[in-house]
Order: C-alpha cells, then sequence, then structure tokens
C-alpha cells in the first residue's frame, strides 16, 4: 500500500524505504523508479530531485544496510568479550540475524549486483562491516601457533563464505531449497566444524 503522508523534508528517506520494500518482495529489478515513487506516495518526478536512476536507489539501500550490518556487528563483538571465541561466534551468528531482519537491505547488498566500490562512502561502509569479522578473526587466530595460524583475512572470509551460504539456501526460503535443520543450527555447526579443525573448539579466553 502507498506510503502517505511522509515528513517534509524526508523525502529521499521515504523514497529509499519505499524501494526495500518493493527490493524485498519483487527483487532488485522487479520495480521501476515510478512504482517506487508511488509507494512513497509521491509523483515520479520527485524521485529525480534525489536520484538519478534506480541503481542510485538501490546503492542507497545498500549504503544504509552496510551501516546497520557493522552496527550490528560492532554490538555482537562487544558482547561477548572479554572472550575471544565468544565475540567471533557472536559476530558469525549477527549475519544471519541481519539477513533475516533486514531483507530489503539484504538483497540490495548482495543480490542487486551493485558493487562495493560504486562509491567511497559505499566501500568504506563495507569494509567496516567487514572489519569487525575481521578483528574477531585475528583476536581468536592468536590462539593458534603461528607455522599453523591462517591470515585474519582469510579466517574471516571463510566464515563470512559459509555465513552467506548458509543464509542464501535455507535462512531466505529459496525455491526448491529445503534442509531438516535449522539455519542457526547449521551455522552453529559449521562453523564448529571449521574451528575445531584449527584447534580452537574448547577455547575459551
Amino acid at each position: 500500500m502507498p506510503k502517505k503522508g511522509y515528513h517534509h523534508g524526508n523525502l529521499r528517506q521515504a523514497l529509499i524505504e519505499a524501494a526495500l520494500e518493493l527490493i524485498e518482495l519483487r527483487g532488485p529489478t522487479g520495480f521501476t523508479l515510478s512504482e517506487a515513487a508511488k509507494q512513497a506516495g509521491v509523483t515520479p518526478a520527485a524521485v529525480y530531485r534525489h536520484f538519478e536512476g534506480r541503481e542510485d536507489l538501490i546503492a542507497e539501500g545498500a549504503l544504509q544496510g552496510y551501516g546497520i550490518f557493522a552496527d550490528l556487528m560492532e554490538a555482537a563483538y562487544a558482547s561477548g568479550q572479554p572472550s575471544a571465541l565468544k565475540a567471533f561466534e557472536a559476530t558469525s551468528r549477527a549475519y544471519l540475524a541481519f539477513a533475516r531482519a533486514n531483507p530489503g537491505h539484504y538483497i540490495s547488498m548482495f543480490e542487486s549486483g551493485i558493487s562495493v566500490n560504486r562509491t567511497p562512502e559505499l566501500a568504506a561502509a563495507a569494509n567496516r562491516a567487514n572489519g569487525v569479522l575481521e578483528q574477531a578473526a585475528g583476536d581468536l587466530s592468536q590462539h593458534i601457533p603461528a607455522d599453523k595460524r591462517p591470515p585474519a583475512s582469510m579466517f574471516s572470509a571463510h566464515i563470512w563464505a559459509l555465513s552467506h551460504g548458509v543464509v542464501e539456501l535455507f535462512a531466505r526460503n529459496s525455491p526448491g531449497r529445503a534442509s531438516p535443520f535449522p539455519a542457526d543450527d547449521l551455522l552453529e555447526s559449521g562453523i564448529g566444524i571449521y574451528l575445531r579443525g584449527l584447534g580452537l573448539v574448547d577455547m575459551d579466553s
């Protein structure tokens, strides 16, 4: 249903929120700027005062999404302190929590084809979010002997890939995909197997 009575001076955000709703329902290419304007309760011409095209609108949704994601990751990291293991596990779970709570943002960030290097602001926001997981991985990897220690960037990339795979295959109602296990359990057990391989599964410091 179209939005009505947006606050004066906040048209830009009203359009972003309308686009995020449409993205969640139809995907990043399933709507037009005119439909976003209608959803926000304004004329199509109003969109072009803020965005040159649909990709600009999606990119802004991605930018805001990365900000929310980074805040969530930082809060999760802090919640696990002073245990490096608990902090790492908390940041890993935050990925799944974010995807569930913010599907429009998630799609804009990871499924729209928008490059994180589209703008310096978007790149910085994405790097901030990734940096939290890399920091958590770096902290935890200090408990691995130096000659067996993977680079923190590799460590975090493995977990990011695992988290992303669980979200895409089993947490977003992918057509034809079904799992006998909840997505949370799949992610937790997968991370446990990975950490066990590094000799960290029983570590708690």
